[in-house]
């Protein structure tokens, strides 16, 4: 008897499609498998790093309080992510001289295809949940009104999961900026994360954690993901001939 082909359950699509969409797909891009590890090793100790410290020193807010602060500080780094990364892209390519310029335009729409679902979602979620926003847009459809909140309550459900999952994907794969050219991601990771440490100076920690451990979780990850991003430019270079200058075509 010939096996059914399993399909993704309705649950798993928005995790699905964020994978779809952030992930680079270029041909010819250039894929090494020291870098990705590093990478996701870098991730997992963040986590580990994090949840200690949560585990470890007992905290000030209640959990529901903690909850919702953390999943506006996701929020709050995506829409970073969402100003800072075309910015950085704008003046990468403009710095290429032609004919490189030229190839990495055409070489966009994967990165813009990353930026435009995550602040669609972003979107969604502003629209339907600020101050209660979603029930009150409901009230100015009559008798459809139910139709609205189903539909609305649907595009919820589905943007809190893919959001949250291509908040992680986007930092991770750093918007896929791999596609335009491999020194983006590293060049990219570094300034956004300094982005994000700038928001963080003026945030109050919710862990009743001593001074010492505060600052180490928030210099560690700057410097940490700076260290590896140098790190990633000069394996590019010493293992593949890559460098920055020759991304621009000034080498």
């Amino acid at each position: 008897m010939p096996q059914r082909r399993t399909r993704p359950s309705c649950l798993a699509a928005p995790f699905i499609l964020a994978a779809r969409v952030f992930r680079p797909s270029r041909p010819g891009r250039i894929s090494d498998a020291t870098i990705e590890a590093a990478q996701v090793a870098r991730t997992a100790t963040g986590v580990a790093a994090t949840s200690w410290m949560i585990y470890a020193y007992p905290m000030q807010e209640s959990l529901s309080t903690f909850a919702k602060d953390t999943f506006a500080e996701t929020l709050i780094g995506a829409g970073v992510l969402v100003i800072a990364g075309p910015l950085v892209l704008v003046l990468f390519i403009a710095a290429a001289r032609p004919p490189a310029r030229a190839e990495y335009l055409r070489r966009l729409s994967g990165p813009m295809a990353g930026f435009g679902a995550l602040f669609t979602s972003l979107l969604v979620l502003v629209v339907l949940l600020q101050d209660s926003r979603g029930a009150r847009l409901a009230t100015q459809f009559g008798a459809l009104q139910i139709v609205f909140l189903l539909l609305a309550i649907a595009a919820v459900l589905f943007a809190v999961p893919f959001g949250l999952t291509a908040a992680v994907f986007c930092v991770h794969y750093v918007f896929r900026t791999a596609d335009v050219h491999e020194v983006l991601p590293p060049l990219m990771s570094s300034v956004l994360v300094w982005a994000m440490f700038g928001f963080q100076l003026f945030d109050s920690s919710p862990v009743a954690a001593p001074l010492a451990v505060r600052i180490l979780f928030l210099v560690g990850p700057p410097l940490s993901v700076t260290a590896l991003s140098l790190w990633e430019l000069r394996r590019l270079h010493t293992h593949f001939g890559v460098t920055v200058r020759s991304a621009l075509n000034r080498a």
